[in-house]
């Protein structure tokens, strides 16, 4: 059955999403989009090129961000961490059980524009994500991921760290 629908990716992918949701799971609306032990390592990989997309930079660099409207608690976000410099909140797509971003509250729209005056802030978000990583007990591993810019999948212009694990992660990732 499904070597007939090798060609039609799209609904070959909605039917590995419905059959596989009890296998996840997790909670989702009617198509579970993320990635899971339950479908093969192909199928996941295939299926998530659907749900990541890169987007252009904004026109305007001062236009506010979603990030920027969590700092400012316009939108609310599950956060699990903040001081001064940065804040931690759960990413509402996880690509994993625990998925969390870390990102600076003065905006820094991506890695490329960092500047030496960043090292401090770089070394502070990179040294609570491992504190966050083992408060959330990702004792066996874990990944930090920055997308960079449109090829990168960056999909929000303000500099954000994400934490991922709970699973065995797969290389290459992209």
């Amino acid at each position: 059955f499904f070597f007939m629908l090798r060609s039609a990716l799209p609904l070959r992918f909605l039917l590995l999403g419905v059959a596989s949701r009890a296998a996840c799971a997790r909670p989702s609306s009617f198509v579970d989009t993320k990635p899971c032990a339950a479908r093969s390592l192909q199928a996941n990989l295939q299926f998530r090129q659907f749900s990541e997309v890169g987007v252009e930079r904004p026109a305007d660099p001062h236009a506010d961000t979603l990030f920027d409207k969590i700092i400012r608690k316009e939108i609310p976000a599950d956060i699990i961490y903040e001081d001064k410099l940065c804040m931690a909140f759960r990413d509402i797509n996880p690509q994993a059980p625990t998925h969390f971003l870390v990102i600076p509250k003065e905006r820094l729209p991506m890695l490329a524009e960092a500047q030496e005056e960043h090292a401090p802030l770089l070394g502070h978000l990179l040294l609570v994500a491992s504190k966050l990583a083992r408060e959330e007990h990702l004792d066996n591993g874990y990944r930090v991921v920055i997308n960079n810019g449109k090829d990168g999948l960056q999909s929000v212009y303000h500099l954000h760290l994400h934490v991922i694990g709970g699973r065995k992660l797969v290389w290459p990732p992209g």
